[in-house]
């Protein structure tokens, strides 16, 4: 794996920009992930004689890219998953649509349920088993009309963080994730396999586990989807 950028790092944190195509943690395909490429370089390059703790406070999708925090001790951990829950670390992403949603800017609210099997969600009716309310809010940045037709670029701020959620909510409008191939139909067919998609975490803000400072970390989008708008004189 190339080397993953580190935003910022001390005791207790490490920011970096998760690279696409690259999961945040081990997962059943038993390759790379950012885990453990923060495990071993920081045990190699600290000389250290045991693995060090390191623990993922949120997770970013394997194609999805941007801005991710780790903590480094178990106390920081903690501390930033109450945030998490509290829903005091704020997110957001910005993303290139297929298509058009309602309105320029709004909030989507659903129920999603998770099927383990699949690793797939859907929106569902409330009250549906298993089901967990999803919310987010969003802004249209811009709409193209493009060769592959229209694309809408949209800067979002995750309310909750459910399994795929902008994913599945952003393709039940009928304007899913450019080269998303697990929900938008516009690609399931396609057979070039996508490392990434247009959705990249760009914006973090918490606060410092240890001091309290409130932090703000900020990446500009990359990646084949958003090279399409540069293409269109954004």
């Amino acid at each position: 794996m190339k080397q993953i950028e580190i935003m910022y790092e001390d005791d207790a944190i490490l920011v970096c920009v998760k690279p696409q195509g690259v999961p945040s943690q081990s997962d059943k395909t038993g390759g790379e992930n950012v885990l453990d490429y923060f495990k071993s370089y920081i045990y190699d390059r600290d000389e250290l004689d045991e693995e060090p703790y390191m623990a993922v406070i949120h997770r970013l999708d394997r194609p999805v890219g941007g801005i991710m925090v780790l903590a480094k001790t178990r106390e920081a951990a903690a501390k930033l998953s109450d945030q998490m829950q509290d829903g005091e670390i704020i997110k957001y992403y910005q993303a290139i649509l297929t298509g058009e949603l309602p309105d320029e800017a709004g909030t989507l609210e659903d129920y999603l349920v998770k099927d383990s099997k699949t690793n797939t969600a859907k929106v569902v009716a409330k009250g549906t088993k298993g089901a967990k309310k999803a919310i987010l809010d969003y802004e249209v940045l811009d709409v193209f009309e493009t060769e592959e037709g229209i694309l809408s670029y949209v800067l979002i701020e995750l309310v909750t963080g459910r399994h795929h959620q902008i994913r599945v909510q952003m393709a039940s409008r009928g304007a899913g994730i450019w080269g998303d191939t697990k929900y938008n139909p516009l690609f399931q067919k396609t057979k070039k396999k996508y490392q990434q998609i247009g959705l990249y975490a760009t914006r973090l803000e918490l606060d410092h586990p240890v001091t309290g400072e409130h932090m703000i970390f900020k990446q500009e989008p990359e990646g084949e989807a958003f090279d399409v708008i540069e293409m269109e004189d954004y």
